[in-house]
């Protein structure tokens, strides 16, 4: 694994099942990350974010009455959002490709399957802190790029690249 020095790092958990809320906890906070808040659904996490100052969320997908997906949303376009870059993690035990691409169309930053483990979490932590995607605003998508390989592309970009 790649050094990581999490000291001043903050998270937010947004996961409605206590036990994998724990477990992400502690993988964290083995990974040197000491500031941890939790959240047990999309609501709850928007009232923790106007108290805590989030460097990153960790979000489940499937959770009520609002789900990572709605949460994703808020972030990326509610004008209440405390910070539309503010890079979100979403984690789920569903990752049909049809899923996967609904959660990158919403401006997830990046995408982990269930079961985790603490070298999967790592390297999507890494990915967004150390090669983070530049934000684009396309029509109405708002959110890190999505294309992850430069492809050869003719025409014109309409992407507006805004970070």
């Amino acid at each position: 694994m790649v050094a990581f020095n999490g000291n001043e790092f903050k998270v937010l958990v947004v996961e409605d099942n206590q036990h994998f809320r724990l477990l992400i906890k502690t993988v964290l906070q083995a990974l040197g990350i000491r500031e941890v808040e939790e959240a047990v659904n999309g609501l709850d996490a928007i009232d923790c974010l106007k108290k805590f100052q989030a460097d990153l969320v960790i979000a489940d997908w499937k959770m009520a009455p609002m789900d990572g997906i709605e949460f994703t949303h808020f972030i990326r376009k509610d004008n209440a959002s405390p910070n539309p870059y503010l890079p979100v993690i979403m984690v789920t035990g569903f990752a049909e490709a049809k899923l996967v691409v609904e959660a990158r169309d919403a401006g997830v930053n990046e995408f982990l399957a269930k079961p985790i483990s603490a070298k999967m979490l790592m390297s999507r932590i890494l990915a967004v802190v150390q090669k983070p995607r530049p934000f684009v605003k396309a029509g109405q998508y708002f959110g890190p790029d999505r294309r992850r390989k430069p492809l050869p592309f003719k025409g014109d970009d309409r992407r507006k690249k805004l970070q």
